[in-house]
């Protein structure tokens, strides 16, 4: 055996104890595809504040109304409702909206292609979903640019790979490499083949819409999509109190072949909803009764998700701002309002307007997590990865914010109170004046008795230094680039596979190279 033979085997059989260590750190997914609350919300907003914000909202659809453009179809159908239509302006009778919306469950199954995947959203669970949307993306070398659809595949196997976040998400990356026109086709066959997680469908087009729920039916089948959500779509309103044609389009295909939709304003506050709290939270409330009554008309009883992105503005330059108070306040309470209209709710996310992975991007989003998990968030979008305000992606924070959302099943699980909980046994076994580390119950839980970052350094400064004084950033884009050399994909039905891709391949054969 030669020398680069015998080095090609050592690499090999080094990339499979890679791949069998990262695959038993990743076990316990298997068994958690999501979390549960066993403390009770956050509720920052007293029931008299809420019924005034209700009233308000009735009082914005009634009065002044929403404007639904460039869509005949769907002004017949809210005419046809009872709403009062004028030009592209509908307004709906006080207690419409609420009463259409009356038909969407309360919580509802999102089926992964892997079982032991599925999503239950809704209730007290929370779902972590990664970031969605940035054109650019900071890679794994830390250069900034322009994502392309190796980015995004790589992501999506990062995604899979990390037991904090329970979907697949996404546009996790726009990978501008790809023809506008044909790029949606490539993205959702990544979804679907190099992870089994629940994923989103492309929303950018009508005809988008169609190409996923056509690959929907392929990968599970045409009966099980009929009877079940394989796909959650973002809905996003053009605040304020507007939906365009694009929006509409997509939301009426996936409400009619049964499938999810977040209806979701997006507020920048200061620009796009008032300054104040109470104010941003009547016009998000009106706006998402709004798109959810839609899609009830359209299909009573499809799953639906109140959605709420909030953000507010720096009054000196406009941009806006993540991490501070009163965006928080508008996700507690639209928590609330969701609670109250019986949808689950979308919001929150680990959110920064930083450069960079540094302290700021480690305190603004911390300060959007937290009130995210406490506030009762049941589909929490952008929870890793997010940077720069939404404009990147970034292989590094997507680890880092990952190995925090870890932390959270502990932080709403509640306090243990059992006799193990309780260790009275510890304290008759110790005493006063002694330590517990040798107790038979410190040695009986020290494995699980408290959570531990994977990518934080516990070392002395001595070893920290002696091993290369490497900080937070340069150790998650290592871990990001020995999680790809040992990813294996998920097993899939080669004649599925051979079926996504003679679809895909038949509709770029269709559609036009044009950017439009």
């Amino acid at each position: 055996m030669t020398q680069q033979e015998a080095d090609r085997r050592t690499r090999r059989s080094s990339g499979g104890r890679a791949a069998r260590r990262l695959a038993r750190e990743s076990a316990t997914q298997e068994l958690q595809a999501y979390i549960t609350r066993h403390i009770p919300p956050i509720d920052i907003l007293h029931d008299e504040a809420a019924e005034l914000i209700e009233a308000n909202a009735d009082i914005v659809l009634s009065e002044i109304g929403i404007e639904f453009r460039d869509d005949q179809e769907v002004l017949t159908l809210l005419q046809g409702a009872g709403c009062d239509v004028d030009g592209s302006r509908v307004r709906f009778p006080k207690g419409l909206a609420r009463q259409l919306a009356a038909t969407a469950p309360r919580q509802f199954t999102q089926h992964a292609r892997n079982p032991l995947r599925s999503v239950e959203i809704g209730g007290d669970n929370t779902v972590f979903a990664p970031v969605y949307g940035p054109p650019f993306v900071r890679g794994l070398d830390g250069e900034r640019r322009y994502a392309e659809i190796k980015d995004f595949t790589d992501m999506v196997k990062l995604v899979y790979m990390l037991p904090g976040l329970h979907h697949s998400g996404g546009t996790l990356c726009e990978p501008v490499d790809l023809p506008v026109t044909k790029r949606h086709l490539e993205m959702i066959y990544a979804h679907m083949v190099y992870s089994d997680k629940p994923f989103m469908g492309s929303v950018t087009a009508s005809s988008r819409a169609e190409d996923t729920v056509a690959m929907a039916r392929i990968l599970f089948g045409d009966a099980f999509v009929e009877q079940n959500c394989v796909l959650i779509s973002l809905i996003n309103a053009n605040s304020p109190m507007t939906w365009d044609d694009t929006m509409l389009g997509a939301l009426k295909v996936y409400a009619r072949a049964g499938q999810a939709c977040i209806i979701s304003p997006f507020i920048l506050a200061g620009a796009m909803s008032p300054v104040s709290v109470a104010g941003s939270l009547t016009q998000i409330l009106a706006e998402a009764m709004s798109g959810i009554a839609l899609t009830q008309i359209l299909n009573p009883g499809v799953p639906v998700i109140f959605g709420s992105f909030a953000s507010s503005i720096s009054m000196q330059t406009g941009a806006p701002t993540f991490g501070t108070p009163e965006p928080a306040k508008v996700l507690y309470g639209c928590a609330k309002l969701a609670r109250r209209l019986g949808v689950p709710f979308r919001s929150g996310g680990s959110l920064t307007a930083a450069k960079s992975v540094d302290a700021q991007a480690a305190y603004e989003s911390a300060h959007t997590i937290l009130p995210t998990v406490m506030g009762g968030v049941n589909f929490a979008l952008h929870s890793a990865g997010w940077l720069e305000g939404g404009l990147v992606s970034d292989f590094a924070k997507l680890v880092l914010d990952a190995d925090q959302l870890t932390m959270m099943n502990s932080l709403v699980a509640g306090i243990d109170v059992s006799e193990n909980g309780m260790a009275l046994d510890a304290l008759r076994q110790v005493g006063p004046g002694q330590h517990f580390l040798g107790s038979e119950h410190t040695q009986a839980n020290f494995e699980t008795a408290f959570w531990r970052s994977s990518m934080a350094d516990y070392t002395t400064y001595e070893q920290w230094s002696s091993e290369g004084a490497q900080e937070a950033e340069a150790r998650a884009r290592n871990k990001a680039k020995q999680m790809l050399e040992a990813y294996q994909a998920p097993d899939i039905d080669p004649s599925i596979d051979a079926a996504l891709r003679a679809f895909i391949e038949h509709r770029k054969q269709v559609l036009p190279d044009s950017d439009y």
